[in-house]
């Protein structure tokens, strides 16, 4: 009777042996099968490091890279050209085409570089997409804000002059500070139309779909 129990027992240990042994062997099997939760930013943003300037908030970014290179084309060609440029209309439609060259070109590029998802730059942008008419169509574009610009420079020397009791007196000159922010608030003007229409147009189709 006691050699039984000393045989079922011997056995019960090696089928406990058996079951920590199978354990184990399933945890080694398992161990690389860890799931990892997929990031849902852009792809390209994860092999960028952190750092200033991805604390500083998307829209600062937009407006200065708007304004320092809208100022930069303002240095360079009114500044550099106008003595060789004496009429006002040629050098506007010089002006404005390096403008939308440079819009085209730099401009827009650099806001989707700095993008923390694709496409959230877009809002700041009259053409996001890069098309083969987005280049005619920003260099159109821009001549028509440097129009308005210029005439926002004549309606403020003009507003002064009538305050102060002058005539003909140049208190806001072109220069690249002023023409920077003049530019950057005019154009986001005209953008902010095309967004709040492009809002009332979706708001107006999901209606349509819910009904």
């Amino acid at each position: 009777m006691q050699e039984k129990e000393k045989n079922n027992q011997a056995e019960s240990n090696k089928n406990g042996d058996f079951d920590r042994k199978s354990d184990a062997v399933e945890r080694l099997m398992n161990a690389n099968k860890k799931t990892y939760q997929k990031t849902k930013t852009d792809p390209g943003r994860q092999y960028r490091s952190k750092g200033f300037l991805d604390r500083i908030p998307s829209w600062i970014k937009a407006l200065f890279i708007k304004f320092w290179f809208n100022g930069a084309v303002c240095f360079f060609i009114f500044w550099g050209l106008g003595m060789y440029i004496p009429a006002m209309l040629d050098m506007i439609v010089i002006f404005g085409v390096v403008l939308g060259m440079v819009t085209d070109v730099l401009v827009n590029n650099a806001l989707h570089f700095f993008a923390i998802t694709p496409g959230s730059n877009n809002k700041w942008m009259m053409f996001p997409k890069r098309k083969f008419w987005t280049f005619f169509a920003n260099i159109l574009y821009s001549i028509i804000i440097l129009a308005i610009v210029v005439y926002l420079y004549t309606a403020i020397n003009y507003l002064l002059n009538t305050i102060n009791g002058t005539a003909d007196q140049l208190y806001l000159g072109v220069e690249p500070v002023a023409f920077g922010l003049l530019y950057v608030v005019v154009d986001m003007v005209f953008i902010g139309m095309k967004n709040l229409a492009i809002k009332i147009l979706s708001d107006a189709k999901e209606r349509q779909n819910v009904n």
